[in-house]
């Protein structure tokens, strides 16, 4: 049975980092707003994943997109999800120690994705970027000189001090973490291009990770299909000229 992932047809948003895990496992799965062939923007098909935000008979509904249902389990929040479906992708390692290790790194990375989102809308989520400017610049400054380089400096020493060497976050092998993580740099240089190649020029162990988790021939394959959606001005990281501030 194949999984169903729930979110906006056409964005990478939070729900990319759910795709990606599914994508370099090989696992099957719908991408149910964008319909049972991918396309954007299929209509139906988000109907079909508002209606199950609003389903009276689950008792456990999600609060927001995306979300992922395995046959009668409907599970959550990012993180959550790549928690839930690491064990059977092969995407963590066995022990309880290092489950754990692998979750904090990405609550970690959630963390970061939630400030680079706040850099165009520290105000309001309901608001346009338009109408909180000044807040928004003031925001990406702090972000873009001090948030975002603390966080990439904690992410190389995380590569730098693993035990099993310095290819992978946790281990060596690659595992959901590592998968997020490349999706973050993807963001980082998507939206601040010059502010990220400042950061990450102190950072070139995450740097040649980023390039390792981009060579793995599903996610390669992947990312050169039509089924990798572009980034836009419309999602978590978003290309405002004036917010890229070195």
């Amino acid at each position: 049975m194949a999984y169903e992932l729930h979110y906006w047809p056409t964005l990478q948003g939070r729900g990319e980092f759910v795709r990606l895990a599914l994508e370099a496992a090989g696992a099957p799965y719908v991408d149910v707003a964008r319909g049972a062939d991918g396309a954007d923007g299929a209509g139906l098909g988000e109907a079909a994943m508002l209606r199950c935000l609003d389903d009276p008979q689950l008792a456990h509904p999600p609060f927001a997109p995306p979300f992922l249902k395995d046959g009668a389990i409907v599970v959550g929040q990012t993180a959550l999800i790549l928690q839930y479906l690491a064990p059977t992708l092969k995407l963590v390692g066995r022990s309880e120690p290092v489950r754990v290790w692998t979750q904090q790194i990405q609550l970690t990375i959630a963390d970061m994705v939630a400030e680079a989102h706040d850099t165009h809308h520290p105000v309001g989520a309901s608001l346009y970027y338009e109408d909180q400017r000044p807040e928004a610049r003031r925001r990406a400054a702090e972000f873009c000189r001090l948030r975002m380089p603390k966080f990439l400096q904690w992410f190389e020493a995380t590569v730098q001090r693993n035990p099993a060497g310095t290819r992978f976050l946790v281990g060596g092998r690659p595992s959901y973490a590592d998968l997020s993580l490349f999706q973050l740099i993807e963001g980082l240089r998507y939206a601040f291009p010059n502010a990220s190649q400042r950061a990450l020029a102190e950072t070139p162990a995450i740097v040649a990770l980023h390039d390792r988790v981009a060579a793995l021939p599903r996610v390669a394959a992947y990312l050169r299909s039509d089924r990798r959606l572009p980034f836009n001005e419309q999602g978590i990281f978003r290309r405002y000229p004036e917010l890229d501030i070195v």
